[in-house]
């Protein structure tokens, strides 16, 4: 059942709606009746573990794969009835860059917008366009071979947006590429959305939702199981978290010390060194596990409570840390 929280009172229609799509593989419901509605001009993120559904589900949005059960409709347009006015309105962005080594940047960003039924004059000024949009315009005459892994993601993003979308479907697309990259990316994804185009992101990274999302939806095991505001999605843990900083020699120690005191289920940061658990009576909590680590001779680095973050939200509703796999596809 799916939880919604921090649910705006505005009545607006969706340009995103899914309504009971299920999609098998086999014996696998990698889709179990997926409802979820995505407001027009936001940035959607949808989080979830290795294998809950998340990239089905895009395939299923972009015309990709078909469901065998459900409906979907994207920018007013029902897709299984008529998937290609969907993909007139669509772009799509995967895990991996699907742009042609031998080509040029120009040049792979040209024939997308043929492919889009461009003219071939307005298809070199879109891509001249869109070039510029995302600080590719002095090395479109490159050959994409050269290119970092970076560059090519940022020009898979450009040959997406060729076709001018509603709405842009986003896979985990900063995955594997740098810090600085990812940055820019994320820039670029605000700069679309001011541009009146609607984003639905998938990402294993929290940071990202964090920082992008407007509304998050939780996905495991092919339902939506939490959805809302990543601050309501916080809230809604409740209470405190207590988190402790100890040695590496003492990690193992602390971990079962944690655990046993609070009854909880113990995270992990920074390579183990930052131990995290729920405190459900906040400073009563953390007066028995300083009390505890004291009597076990744990000296702590630093201890502390903190808010709720969304790697806690990930373990309430999941059951497991981010980056676990899960059941069903790989997505």
């Amino acid at each position: 059942m799916t939880v919604t929280t921090g649910a705006s009172d505005a009545v607006t229609d969706a340009v995103v709606e899914v309504a009971g799509v299920v999609r098998t593989f086999g014996d696998v419901r990698a889709l179990d009746g997926v409802d979820l509605r995505v407001e027009p001009g936001i940035i959607y993120g949808l989080l979830g573990p290795n294998g809950a559904g998340k990239t089905t589900l895009i395939r299923v949005l972009a015309t990709l794969l078909r469901p065998q059960a459900g409906r979907v409709r994207v920018a007013g347009i029902d897709v299984l009835a008529d998937p290609t006015a969907a993909r007139a309105r669509i772009g799509l962005a995967g895990q991996f860059a699907a742009v042609d080594e031998f080509l040029t940047g120009r040049e792979n960003v040209v024939m997308v917008g043929r492919l889009y039924g461009l003219s071939r004059r307005d298809a070199r000024r879109r891509a001249d366009e869109v070039l510029e949009r995302i600080g590719l315009r002095q090395d479109a005459a490159r050959q994409v071979g050269t290119y970092s892994g970076g560059m090519r993601r940022r020009l898979d993003l450009a040959a997406s947006l060729v076709g001018q979308p509603e709405v842009m479907f986003l896979d985990e697309p900063t995955t594997g590429i740098d810090p600085r990259n990812r940055l820019e990316l994320w820039r670029m994804i605000e700069d679309l959305v001011a541009a009146g185009t609607t984003v639905l992101l998938t990402t294993q990274y929290l940071e990202e939702a964090d920082r992008l999302a407007d509304r998050i939806g939780v996905i495991d095991r092919g339902v939506i199981v939490q959805e809302g505001t990543a601050d309501a999605l916080k809230a809604a843990v409740g209470g405190a978290v207590l988190e402790v900083v100890v040695p590496p020699d003492a990690h193992g120690r602390a971990r079962e010390l944690l655990a046993a005191v609070t009854g909880e289920e113990v995270t992990e940061r920074d390579g183990g060194r930052r131990l995290r658990v729920a405190a459900r009576d906040g400073s009563r909590t953390l007066t028995e596990v300083v009390r505890a680590l004291d009597d076990a001779h744990i000296i702590s680095d630093d201890i502390g409570l903190t808010r709720p973050s969304l790697d806690d939200v990930f373990l309430s509703v999941t059951g497991q840390p981010v980056g676990e796999a899960g059941d069903g596809d790989a997505a």
